[in-house]
């Protein structure tokens, strides 16, 4: 009898991405009461809201080669601890140097999920089955947990006050710890509730060259790879536009248009909502599109029409628009974008599949510099502007010039005969 104990495997991979989205946007949801706490103006706002993504970044590039070396359980389990931990200190940081060094550790908690997320999927799903996956990994899961962060955590705040919040938070981190524990393994046949036949299947769907086993990360091709600096310089054009909407939105609607908080939370559920949308029709897509043309710039092509459509449609903002057209054209460039949102991991695979954690943790590190600049750019920019305006020029011109790089800059890849890699025998 065939399993399909995949799919729980996933499923846990998707909660945790979940969790760690809800947990790095729920300090965008407690900025009056932290700078009335801690003395923090907005422009230092923006300066915590980047040490996160400075954090991230690191770790993203390091995280990839340990998953690869050790695995996605031992990696996670430990990053759990971590940004579980730091996520309740960030009530009692104390100052504004505290919160500093704890949203630093939180990135570095949160950076091995990604890698992890593709390297599992690469492990336990055939080929054909990835393109949704990641899109429920790196899109449906993203957006959806933002859709849920702002009725999310402004009930909580409600109901706990703004430090039951946070604690809430790292209470669900020790939750999915528990559950991976008892359910997540690295391999398929590591784990006793996968049949021989859903075992096989998932072999029969691997590429040549995958590998099977751990391995010690090789440098040189991984950094020479030219469709990775690809996908790495369209993922961070992207990246701009989110990160920047994940750290600001609520204030942007908050200040232009005078909303409360929870009113600004409650208008902030439709960009994401049609985040899912796009992230579950880019998994179709970039699937199908593949099976008419197996090619892997056909994927690159499905990335640069949803990042050209994402700065198309950011336009409007730059003419100071009303509430529902601002909403609108934020919906529609987040919902192209998010096209995309689980692409960048199959480009990745794509593009190293011998090396699937270091190639997603090498794309994730030009996605956090993107964490970097963005809020703190949009920080400068309304602080000495007192408008947003200048900030979405600067996204939109971003996607477009990411638009361009998918489209004119990808290289096919000659095939390759099934290569040999350093493996390290599985624990017992």
């Amino acid at each position: 009898m065939s399993t399909r104990f995949r799919f729980v495997t996933l499923g846990l991979v998707v909660g945790l991405i979940i969790i760690n989205y809800i947990d790095r946007s729920a300090v965008s949801y407690a900025v009056e009461p932290l700078e009335q706490e801690f003395g923090i103006t907005t422009a230092q706002y923006g300066i915590i809201s980047s040490v996160f993504s400075l954090g991230y970044m690191i770790a993203a590039f390091l995280s990839g080669p340990l998953v690869d070396r050790f695995g996605t359980r031992r990696v996670l389990l430990v990053a759990v601890a971590l940004f579980s931990v730091t996520t309740a200190l960030i009530p009692i940081a104390g100052s504004f140097a505290g919160l500093l060094i704890i949203r630093l550790l939180l990135g570095i908690g949160e950076a091995p999920a990604f890698p992890a997320a593709t390297r599992t999927v690469s492990r336990w799903l055939p080929i054909r089955e990835r393109g949704v996956a990641l899109a429920l990994c790196g899109g449906v899961a993203v957006s959806g947990s933002l859709l849920i962060a702002g009725p999310l955590l402004t009930w909580l705040t409600d109901l706990l006050g703004w430090r039951g919040m946070f604690w809430t938070l790292a209470v669900l981190g020790v939750v999915w710890a528990l559950l991976a524990i008892a359910l997540l393994r690295d391999l398929p046949e590591e784990s006793p509730r996968v049949s021989r036949a859903e075992r096989d299947l998932i072999a029969e769907g691997q590429e040549a060259d995958a590998g099977t086993g751990r391995a010690r990360v090789r440098w040189r091709p991984l950094l020479t790879n030219r469709n990775l600096w690809v996908v790495s310089g369209g993922y961070f054009a992207w990246g701009f536009m989110f990160w920047a909407f994940m750290y600001w939105l609520p204030s942007f609607l908050s200040d232009a248009y005078g909303l409360s908080v929870k009113e600004a939370g409650a208008f902030s559920i439709a960009p994401w909502a049609c985040g899912i949308v796009g992230a579950l029709a880019g998994g179709v897509i970039v699937d199908r599109v593949y099976r008419r043309s197996p090619r892997i710039r056909s994927r690159f092509a499905v990335m640069g029409v949803a990042l050209l459509l994402a700065g198309c449609s950011l336009v409007p903002l730059a003419i100071a628009p009303g509430l529902t057209v601002a909403l609108i054209s934020i919906s529609l460039g987040v919902g192209f974008g998010f096209i995309t949102g689980g692409i960048w991991w199959v480009a990745a695979i794509d593009a190293a599949p011998d090396q699937p954690g270091s190639a997603a943790g090498f794309a994730d590190a030009a996605f956090a510099s993107s964490g970097i600049v963005a809020p703190s750019v949009m920080g400068f920019i309304v602080s000495s502007t007192g408008s947003f305006t200048s900030g979405f020029v600067v996204m939109a011109g971003l996607a477009v010039a990411g638009a361009l790089l998918m489209l004119l800059v990808p290289r096919e890849p000659a095939p390759v005969a099934a290569t040999a890699t350093e493996t390290v025998d599985n624990p017992a």
